[in-house]
């Protein structure tokens, strides 16, 4: 599949699935959606960016719409500006982790989050529509460049209440940071040097060529890991091209796991919140296929764990009708309510580094502390049947026996163990998700399901 259109947007490979038609179409249709208000724009610095970025802002000027240009930055910067500027809505040009060959729109409403199913959907209507709706020369709208949301960004990290700056500053932090030469290579390294770090930088010169695969994942981090290690540095930070997840490398050169970004961030937070002696317990909120250790650091500072659907949009909608103090995804997205409502690595930095600062040990120690789970993960080739009537099965096999959700598939809770399985958005398959409290476990129910589900 050459186009993928989702809540997450639109995406596909450039000049076959994400074609200029496609991408004027879809502007359009924004610009409609947004009532041919200020839009701002944004890209994560794939090669293919600049020309994109020129169709999307050409076609929301000639709909009418003022356009915000903020050059290349990350999808969070993007989101703290239409927030601040009270625009109408962004558009973050990205395709995320997927390939060089790839790129996309990522919607944003006037709050700065992302669109959810329902305005989703009005938005692909719109654009499914044949006829074009554009102004006359004389009402077309004005092009203005804003270079300052990158330091803003920054700055807004730097305010967080609880970060002690002179107490990171003095730390002085040895970081190696690979931002895979696109949006954060600018900006990672300067929110480095304000928090006093001495910086090695790894693939940071925005040209927008991926060295290796753009998802940080631990197979495609090997460079930065030997790196870390021979650096004999404090740590290591990976940022996938559009800035929203951070995976974290120790001192080792050992992955610190992409799930557990959250968690130990989640601890640093439910920590200063206690202390704060609130008076209603609070709440974190992360979605169904993240590690069950979010749960356990919550009960342990007697917050309240709630799970959504799988997409940014589900857990910071929920976050925003709570009250969550933190939450966000075990891909490497945290999200911090007090900065803006979506994933943020530069956020996650922050948090990180004074975590760090205020523990009395190396990060490979300060995981440790955390609660250790094993996460698997398979797919489930449907063949000649739905998808949904896997999911039938399973709830039919397990309800009554186990505590089954079915907001997002089916996610079936054992003790101190679960299995998640849905459908994918793109293939015929079933994703499956299964975690325990060892490998043997976490196989086990992997194993379990797929006899349930049969051949």
């Amino acid at each position: 599949m050459s186009l993928m259109v989702s809540i997450s947007g639109v995406r596909g490979v450039v000049g076959s699935g994400l074609t200029p038609d496609v991408v004027v179409r879809y502007a359009s249709a924004f610009a409609e959606y947004c009532g041919r208000g200020p839009i701002v724009i944004g890209r994560d610095g794939r090669i293919t960016g600049k020309p994109i970025a020129h169709i999307v802002s050409s076609t929301l000027l000639s709909a009418g719409c003022n356009v915000i240009a903020l050059g290349i930055c990350p999808t969070p910067t993007i989101q703290i500006a239409v927030e601040k500027l009270k625009a109408a809505g962004g558009i973050s040009i990205t395709a995320s982790h997927n390939p060089i060959q790839w790129n996309g729109l990522k919607f944003l409403d006037k709050t700065g989050m992302f669109l959810d199913a329902r305005q989703n959907g009005q938005l692909v209507t719109l654009a499914q529509n044949d006829q074009r709706s554009y102004v006359a020369w004389d009402k077309l709208g004005r092009h203005q460049e804003n270079t300052t949301f990158l330091q803003k960004h920054i700055d807004a990290v730097l305010e967080i209440p609880t970060i002690d700056l002179q107490l990171v500053r003095k730390r002085r932090f040895k970081v190696v940071a690979d931002c895979v030469n696109a949006a954060g290579g600018t900006v990672v390294p300067e929110l480095l040097k304000a928090f006093g770090c001495r910086v090695i930088q790894m693939n940071c010169d925005v040209s927008g060529v991926f060295v290796h695969n753009p998802e940080p994942l631990p197979e495609h981090l090997t460079a930065l890991r030997n790196r870390v290690r021979r650096e004999k540095a404090d740590l290591g930070v990976a940022i996938d091209p559009d800035g929203d997840r951070l995976v974290l490398i120790d001192e080792k050169g050992q992955p610190f796991g992409e799930e557990y970004t959250i968690v130990q961030a989640a601890k640093f937070v439910l920590e200063k919140e206690r202390k704060k002696r609130r008076k209603a317990a609070p709440s974190v909120v992360v979605n169904l296929s993240t590690t069950r250790a979010v749960e356990d650091i919550a009960e342990q500072y007697g917050a309240h764990t709630i799970r959504t659907p799988v997409g940014e949009i589900h857990v910071a909608a929920k976050m925003k009708e709570v009250g969550a103090v933190i939450g966000g995804e075990g891909s490497g997205g945290i999200i911090l309510p007090s900065v803006h409502l979506g994933r943020d690595a530069l956020v996650g930095i922050g948090l990180t580094l004074q975590h760090l600062a205020e523990f009395d040990g190396p990060l490979s120690e300060l995981r440790k502390e955390l609660p250790h789970y094993v996460m698997l993960k398979n797919r489930i080739e449907v063949g000649s049947r739905r998808p949904g009537e896997i999911i039938d099965l399973l709830a039919t096999r397990y309800s009554g026996r186990e505590r089954v959700n079915q907001d997002d598939g089916i996610r079936i809770d054992f003790d101190k163990s679960w299995v998640h399985l849905r459908p994918s958005n793109t293939e015929p398959i079933v994703r499956l998700i299964a975690e325990g409290p060892s490998e043997q476990r976490a196989r086990q129910l992997v194993d379990e399901v797929m006899r349930e589900i049969g051949p």
